[in-house]
């Protein structure tokens, strides 16, 4: 009796590991564009991939050798969600903190 529940146990594991949906395909992505540009007091860099991710980003520092120094930054990205919806914001970052702009976030 043990065998025959044994063999019923296995067989039934064999039919559902065959029956199960093959594994995802491995997500291939590569960079597609990727720039650089840095100098003492700003910057600026981007990239893309064959995904659709994208980002572009610039900083310049204010008020250089001062006590109110500080970096401003402007920027974007996007990128196409599990949902097939491609999603963009855009974006400052300065002294008065992170201030993101999107169709798909909330409003004030």
């Amino acid at each position: 009796m043990k065998f025959v529940i044994t063999f019923v146990l296995f067989a039934l594991f064999v039919a559902h590991t065959s029956a199960a949906p093959p594994a995802p395909a491995e997500h291939h992505v590569e960079i597609v564009r990727q720039d650089a540009d840095v100098a003492p007091e700003s910057y600026k860099y981007g990239f893309e991939t064959s995904d659709g991710t994208q980002h572009d980003e610039q900083g310049q520092l204010k008020n250089v050798g001062t006590d109110d120094e500080a970096i401003a930054v402007k920027g974007s990205y996007k990128y196409v969600g599990d949902d097939g919806v491609t999603y963009q914001v855009s974006y400052t970052a300065d002294e008065h903190g992170f201030q993101p702009v999107g169709e798909h976030l909330p409003k004030a």
